[in-house]
This record gives C-alpha cells, structure tokens and sequence, in this order.
C-alpha cells in the first residue's frame, strides 16, 4: 500500500496497512536540537511527501535583545507588522493595519500566487512529483478568523462580528476571495486534499457563540469549500480551542478530517464523536503538558492510548509529528519510536 492510499484510507475509516504519520518541520526543533532531529525523522518517514533533511537555523545577533533574548519583528504581505518572542513559533500582530470601520472598507488584500505562468507550473510540478512517488498531497487554502484578528485585532475582529457591522463583512469577504484562489489554484495542480486552519475555542468553549459563528462563518466556509466538495476532493480542518459544538457544522460543510488540540476536550468523548459523524482526526500529541513536561514514558503511555482509543487500526485517525519549542528530545525519540513500534 503507497502513503497516498494509506492516508486515504485513514480518512475515510477504511482499515490501513498501518496508521499514517504527517510531519512538521518546525523550526524551533531544529534550532533546539540540531541535526539529530533530522536523523530521527529519517528513521520514520511520513505519508505526505518524501522525508526532508532540514537545515538547523542560524538567527542573527541583530534579532536577540541587549539581555541576550530572541526579540523580532517582521512585516508581512498583508501590512500586519509581528512581534516575535521565540523563534520558529507563530508572533502576535503588533501593528494592525486596519484599525477603524472605514479602514476595513478600504483595505484590499495582496494579490494571491498566480493559477498560470512558470510559478505555478513549478507549483503543480511539484504536486506530481509528490503523488507519482506515491505520497498524499495536502495543500493549504488559508484562514479566515485568525486572518480577521491579524488584520484589525481581536476586540474590533469579534465585537463587530457579533454585531454584524457592514464593515467586518466585506473585510471577511475579502480573505474569502484570496482564500478561493489559493483553494482554485491547488486543484487545479491536483491537489489530494486541502487544508484550512483557524483557531476558533479558548480551552474550554467557542470563542464566540455558535449561532454567531454559523451566521458569519459557516456560509462564508461552505461557498470557500463547495469547488473542492464537488470535485470530492478532501478538506482538512485545523482549529485549536475547544469547538465540539460546531463539529457538525463542518462535517456540514464538507470537512472530512479534523486537527484538534485533543487536550481542549476529554479524549474518549471526542474519538467517539468524531466517529459517529465521519470526521476523521489528526492526533497531535500533547504539546503543552506531556511533550513539554513529561518523560518518556508518558509519552509512550499517551500515544498507545491514542492509537486505541482513536481506533486507528480502523481508519479514521492518524498521526502527526511537530517539535516545538521546550519539547526534550528523549520526549521526541519515545513519541517517534513508539509510532514506529505501532506501524
């Protein structure tokens, strides 16, 4: 069985030859632990492209402060100006570039990659080359809430959603736009499936009420998906924070597998829910308490649990690694040892 018929089946709840692994290839791990990181994922290769040897990186003096900490700032493509405290870990806006109602009318978004021309030619080479080796080729399409928090910041981003403001919406019309081109753009390379992210829950709930999110979001995520569900094409769904009130809301819309922060929601509760409506989960192995603060034990402990208790043998559930910052090694050799073990 190839990886791409592995994760295939691993999707739609059809038994595989063995659980299928995605990688990460963060880097802060590879800032924190150098070129042994390389040769750990060497020895157990993914299901979603060929295995990568990783350069460790090199941060220049000029991004650490006068006490000799990681402090950095960069400006992206959309004009939203990140402050970064650790390296290789996603910064928080510092400037917003939309900061009033009539910004957000007037603010227009880059331009996307283009769907023609010797870069995307290159783009979809890329596609093929993947999928002929056998791999499963997951694209990713965008965001929409944490591109609206970016851009205009969360007080602004969730009061004028709960209140429906003109505004917020051509804004969020806006992304949708690029995001459909970015969605057009990796079907037409031949993309396996899509993947979208945005972090909807705190630790415990939504971070609006689900009727506010199915009137702003849902029809915007359902028109954004409809191309790729007509072509039965799969859509990946990545949203940390506890949202189980609006996972079938996306099953809904034609989510077939989800990325959750387990740890947000009892473990059994969820494998068991997303079984009974089809969605299919990525398990991310605690990153915030076991990866961090565990020992290797803990960790071995934890992923057979996953493994059972998400019934992987069956389909439906898969793994996925990512070394973040804080995570001691000897945690990562039993987290990708023992995935070996089970394979």
């Amino acid at each position: 069985m190839t990886s791409r018929e592995r994760v295939y089946r691993a999707m739609h709840f059809q038994a595989p030859d063995k659980v299928p692994v995605r990688y990460y290839y963060c880097p802060v791990g590879y800032y924190e632990h150098g070129d042994k990181l390389n040769s750990l994922y060497a020895s157990l290769p993914g299901d979603f492209e060929p295995y990568r040897k990783m350069p460790v990186p090199v941060i220049p003096a000029s991004d650490f402060d006068a006490d000799g900490n990681f402090h950095s700032f960069m400006t992206d493509d959309w004009k939203v100006t990140w402050e970064y405290r650790i390296f290789g870990i996603t910064g928080i806006p510092f400037k917003h570039p939309v900061t009033c109602p009539e910004d957000a009318e007037a603010y227009l978004p880059p331009a996307p990659p283009p769907a023609y021309g010797a870069e995307f030619d290159a783009y979809a080479a890329s596609i093929r080359e993947k999928k002929a080796a056998g791999f499963h080729t997951m694209e990713n399409c965008g965001n929409l809430f944490e591109k609206l928090l970016a851009l205009y910041g969360d007080e602004n981003t969730l009061c004028d959603m709960e209140t429906n403001e003109r505004e917020i919406n051509i804004l969020a019309d806006r992304i949708v736009e690029y995001d459909a081109a970015l969605l057009e753009r990796a079907l037409k390379a031949g993309a396996d499936s899509l993947i979208f992210g945005d972090d909807y829950g705190t630790e415990r709930a939504l971070l609006m009420s689900p009727a506010t999110w199915r009137r702003f979001m849902k029809p915007r995520l359902k028109k954004l998906f409809r191309p790729a569900v007509d072509k039965g094409i799969d859509i990946h769904f990545h949203s940390c924070g506890q949202i189980r009130d609006i996972l079938p809301d996306l099953k809904d819309i034609g989510v077939t597998s989800i990325w959750p922060q387990i740890p947000a929601y009892n473990m059994e509760d969820l494998a068991r829910y997303c079984r009974e409506l089809g969605l299919a989960v990525e398990v991310h192995t605690d990153r915030a308490n076991t990866m961090t603060y565990g020992t290797p034990k803990d960790v071995r402990e934890l992923v057979k649990r996953e493994y059972d208790t998400f019934r992987m043998a069956d389909g439906g559930a898969w793994f996925y690694i990512e070394a973040d910052n804080g995570f001691p090694f000897e945690n990562l050799e039993a987290l990708v040892e023992t995935i070996r073990e089970i394979r």
